[in-house]
């Protein structure tokens, strides 16, 4: 007799805890990237309500459409080069047309494909080394809060190493838990209430500004990022289990759901890349054609936690000197420790990526312009001089 099929129930929990790792374990980044570039408490409140929506729709219209368990993200990585960019000239509205600007060009990699052999042409190590040199100093966030903050900071970063030893995938959230614990203890030492104005979720929209210094410091890094680490990475592990993604389809419906919520303070979503293994491995469902259902669920789990955002960022707000700084840091660890490898893997092309590492985590800013932009353009410049010395 052939085996009876899995319950339903099995590729549904897998969906479940996708979006709960997904959202848990990052959220924290996107708030610290949009405060970084100008939006109040409210407004990155708001991007994360329209991230969290608009990916949780991609979710189930692509893997419902494609009976695929495909998964849809906020770009973590795109958060943290807004948090090492900080404001640019414009403020928020410019940063919210830098927004667009990613949406337009996510777009035309879906509609052209030349246009993304371009963006592929890019070295992944220089790609990845501006990766790293962005997310540097939040990754050293962690450490730094133990001065300002020991006894806040210290039980976030032994939840995560304990969690990280004898449970990975949940070590980030298991973080974020003891950071909520610490949040509540000094609540309730201080005697402060909870606004319950806080806890309402509300979208705020804001007319969008084009300037030079976005495009290039904002939008450009960011979509290259988000190309190079979530996009190009979700299609490979995918791969891995047996499903091509439609890269067309994909690269519309996030492109259109990034400029739905770009207005509303959402940076971008796209493919997800590691998260993207929990609904597609044979974990979810030993019937590969059943885990698209773990895709739909996902998305229906980010509508929920959508809902909770403002709750969420409520956390941020009331939480102690360092306290979130050390739930993000850790949160980036491996993206850090995969950027660097990936950086420095082929030593002919490690020289470059060193130069665009170091610029990028030095924080440089020329003509209003950020050092993600600067440290790409150095790179590659270093790199066609090494080639061009070398012949």
């Amino acid at each position: 007799m052939p085996d009876a099929p899995a319950p339903l129930s099995r590729p549904i929990l897998a969906g479940i805890v996708t979006a709960l790792v997904g959202f848990t374990s990052s959220f924290a980044v996107v708030l610290t990237g949009l405060a970084a570039v100008g939006a109040t408490s409210a407004q990155a409140t708001s991007g994360l309500i329209a991230l969290s929506v608009t990916m949780g729709i991609a979710c189930i219209v692509l893997a419902g459409c494609f009976r695929m368990p495909i998964t849809v993200a906020w770009s973590t990585p795109g958060a943290a080069l807004l948090a090492a960019t900080g404001a640019v000239e414009g403020g928020w509205p410019a940063a919210v047309g830098a927004f667009i600007l990613v949406a337009a060009l996510t777009l035309l990699a879906g509609l052209w494909s030349g246009f993304g052999r371009v963006i592929t042409r890019i070295p992944a190590s220089i790609a990845q080394a501006m990766l790293a040199g962005v997310l540097l100093p939040l990754c050293l966030a962690p450490f730094l809060g133990l001065t300002e903050n020991p006894a806040g900071v210290l039980p976030v970063l032994l939840t995560w190493l304990i969690a990280a030893r004898f449970a990975p995938r949940w070590a980030v959230p298991l973080a974020f838990v003891a950071a909520t614990v610490v949040i509540a203890i000094a609540l309730a030492g201080s005697g402060k209430s909870v606004d319950a104005a806080l806890l309402v979720p509300r979208l705020e929209f804001v007319a969008p500004t084009f300037t030079a210094g976005a495009a290039l410091g904002i939008a450009l890094p960011l979509f290259i990022v988000t190309m190079a680490s979530q996009n190009v990475p979700g299609v490979a592990i995918m791969r891995s289990y047996g499903y091509t993604v439609p890269w067309r389809p994909a690269m519309l419906v996030t492109g259109i759901g990034t400029a739905l919520g770009a207005p509303a303070g959402g940076h971008g979503i796209n493919l997800a890349a590691i998260s993207a293994a929990l609904a597609a491995a044979p974990d979810a469902d030993p019937d590969p054609r059943r885990r698209w259902v773990a895709g739909v669920t996902t998305g229906g789990g980010y509508l929920v936690l959508g809902g909770c955002a403002a709750a969420f960022s409520a956390l941020v707000i009331l939480a102690p000197a360092a306290v979130i700084p050390a739930v993000a840091g850790v949160a980036l660890f491996a993206a850090f420790g995969a950027a660097m490898q990936q950086a420095v893997a082929d030593a002919e092309e490690r020289m470059p990526a060193v130069v665009t590492f170091l610029i990028a985590a030095s924080g440089l800013s020329i003509l209003g312009i950020s050092a993600a932009f600067w440290a790409l353009a150095a790179g590659l410049l270093v790199r066609f001089a090494l080639r061009r010395s070398i012949r």
